[in-house]
This record gives structure tokens, sequence and C-alpha cells, in this order.
């Protein structure tokens, strides 16, 4: 079981930024990619960005150019750089691992709590 800890949300003006981080437990098997997504109020989860463990990245059409993803020196550590905030990018974010391992081999999902992102003047 992996658990995930999420921190960096909070209230910004259209235009600032932010960034979330999030830390992954110590996993039995391997965790091949981390990731963000985000759901706002009447919507579905949407992924965000991700990252596989081999550093290979890729983001929604709506945030390239705007959001990085990035691991920190530990790869069970990922961050959501978050520049030029613009109001449709109100929601709360989660962040996600994709873990591999098991006999026989499985994949499992693993979610953070949530961290709200508002954007308003």
């Amino acid at each position: 079981q992996v658990q995930l800890v999420e921190s960096g949300g909070g209230l910004v003006q259209p235009g600032g930024s932010l960034r979330l981080s999030c830390a992954a437990s110590i996993s039995t098997f391997t965790i091949t990619s981390m990731g963000w997504y985000r759901q706002a109020p009447g919507k579905q989860r949407e992924l965000v960005a991700r990252i596989s463990s081999g550093g290979s990245t890729n983001y929604a059409d709506s945030v390239k150019g705007r959001f990085t993803i990035s691991r920190g020196n530990s790869k069970s550590i990922v961050y959501l750089q978050m520049n030029s905030l613009k109001p449709e990018d109100t929601a709360v974010y989660y962040c996600n691992a994709v873990e591999f391992g098991g006999r026989p081999p499985a994949e499992y999902n693993y979610w953070g709590q949530g961290t709200q992102v508002s954007v308003s003047s």
C-alpha cells in the first residue's frame, strides 16, 4: 500500500504561480509513474501531467507551456510547478502513483487526499 501526501494548494490571483508537492511512502513494488489529476465542480477528473520512472512526461493540452512536472532527488517525490494560472485551473488536484509488481504481476493505482487550488481575483 502506497500512501501519498500532497501539499502546496491555495488561493492565487490569475497569472500567479503555485507549486504542488506529493510524497509517496515506501512502496512494495516498483512505482512506474506518478502524476497529477484535477477535478473541478461538476466535471470529471482529468489528467494534468504525469512523469514515468524513466523521466518521460506528458501534459494535458490546456496546461502545456504553463505547468511543469518534475521529480525530487528521491523518485518518490513529485512536484507540479504551475505558472500563469487561470480561473479555469481552479479544481481539487490529486496526486496519483502507479505501482507494478507482485505474482501474478498487476498494476495498482493510489491517490492522495487532494489539495484545493483556487484561481481568482
